[in-house]
């Protein structure tokens, strides 16, 4: 019988930042990482792989804040394996109520700490525009800029429909590999004896209330038992699953998210181009054929009908690359997760003809079948405020690192250092209560969830 300190279920960005922070960060004890798959395959390599600190919420821009911190430090460390940047994120609207929004949520964003808000009007007085060093972790690149000069919008991006009138940039935004930080994490926690196992957890052992040891299925078709101190739950959108095999009900739901590859052999955009999101609902323009066969169908009616906001794109592989990554959620009800995802057929249509809507050169995509295209994606796993959970449970010993939706690349540094805190007996930030699961046991919190006061969502 296998015996450790530590067992870690999941070996996405989640459970291995985990597993760094115990036994790299703290050293804390013997850790052993469970999981059926290779490393970083369930989701965390299907990540569009960027990252943020601009949140209307005050507690996720604090966390994120913390997060990107230890990222950058990390960056440095590993003499940049990663590929951090600071290429930014552009919010993009037509219409005045949502560029009022962007404002009132970039002042909330900027007053709990994102940085300083400039504002670019068009007049004589505005302050220069920043100019960012792309594909650079540029650090003294901060706080965000609205723009409502249309203007200066279209000089900075002539590609797009001429109907926007606001961009919203928050700067201390980008992206980086996903699996070259998993990887290197991995690498560092080996090196202090961590130990990977392919296996499925199974079962837990409970006595006195309290996590004894773990059962693990293994490819051979044997049962192994692990004897542990404590187990960290990071199974991403299985998790739960995992806490139910504990007795423990998580308040958590998994939403299907696919991303587009897209060649851009005619280069219809400029490479040098932060993560492009466009916030206005969209009507696609299907031709009145097509129209009139898809409003007949019960199934696919809705894909005549107004989608949601949110659709975005960003380059993928530098500034000599063509390829574009382009995402589009419009399914917004949670689903079951289920393995290989399946994507519908015609979604990479839908996500190009939203796109075209915001930016018109992509329609030349939609009359030609030569360029790539494929799909791949995974789910995000949320709560309903969509913060994360990280810490204890009411079973002693079986922690969380899960719930981290969409932005578990981003989110991995600061919860796995939360989630060591908590192991650690040590002083918790002050984002750490309303990260742990107890904050549904609070009145105060369930009231302010009830108010909506806690929505943690994309801008």
């Amino acid at each position: 019988m296998r015996a450790v300190d530590f067992v870690v279920c999941g070996a996405g960005i989640a459970g291995i930042a985990a597993a760094h922070e115990i036994a790299v960060r703290r050293k804390l004890g013997r850790v052993l990482i469970v999981d059926p798959r290779p490393p970083l395959t369930l989701t965390s390599d299907k990540s569009t792989e960027c990252y943020r600190n601009f949140w209307p919420d005050a507690t996720m821009v604090a966390f994120m804040n913390r997060s990107i911190d230890l990222l950058e430090e990390w960056s440095e460390l590993s003499g940049d394996r990663f590929a951090m940047n600071r290429n930014g994120y552009a919010y993009f609207t037509a219409d005045p109520a949502t560029a009022a929004k962007l404002e009132a949520q970039a002042r909330k964003a900027s007053s709990s700490g994102a940085g300083v808000l400039r504002l670019h009007r068009g007049a004589a007085d505005d302050p220069p525009f920043p100019q960012a060093t792309y594909d650079k972790l540029d650090r003294s690149l901060a706080g965000a800029d609205l723009v409502t000069d249309p203007n200066l919008l279209h000089r900075a991006f002539s590609f797009l429909s001429k109907d926007l009138i606001a961009m919203l940039h928050p700067r201390r935004c980008g992206w980086l590999s996903a699996q070259q930080l998993g990887m290197w994490l991995l690498e560092k926690s080996f090196e202090q004896g961590v130990e990977l196992v392919e296996g499925e957890v199974v079962g837990f052992e409970v006595a006195g209330s309290r996590v004894r040891a773990v059962e693990v299925a293994l490819p051979t078709g044997a049962r192994e038992r692990v004897s542990c101190g404590a187990v960290v739950n990071a199974a991403g959108p299985l998790a739960g699953d995992v806490a139910r095999l504990a007795g423990v009900d998580l308040p958590l739901t998994n939403e299907l998210h696919g991303k587009v590859y897209l060649d851009d052999a005619r280069r219809i955009v400029p490479r040098e181009l932060p993560l492009m999101i466009f916030c206005d609902p969209v009507t696609l323009d299907w031709g009145d054929e097509t129209r009139a066969e898809l409003a007949s169908d019960p199934a696919l009616a809705y894909l005549t009908r107004p989608l949601p906001g949110g659709v975005h794109f960003r380059p993928e592989g530098g500034v000599d690359g063509t390829m574009l990554l382009l995402l589009f959620t419009y399914h917004l009800e949670p689903t079951p997760a289920r393995f290989p995802p399946r994507f519908d057929p015609w979604y990479p249509e839908v996500v190009l003809r939203a796109l075209a809507r915001f930016v018109p050169g992509f329609a030349v995509y939609l009359e030609s079948r030569a360029e790539r295209r494929f799909v791949d994606g995974g789910y995000y796993c949320k709560t309903p405020e969509n913060r994360i959970l990280a810490g204890p449970t009411p079973v002693a010993g079986f922690h969380l690192l899960c719930g981290m939706s969409g932005y578990g690349i981003m989110a991995a540094a600061a919860g796995a250092e939360l989630l060591g805190a908590h192991l650690a007996g040590s002083d918790l930030p002050g984002y750490g209560a309303e990260l742990a699961l107890a904050r549904y046991d609070d009145p105060d919190y369930r009231a302010r969830l009830a108010r909506g006061e806690l929505a943690s969502g994309q801008l």
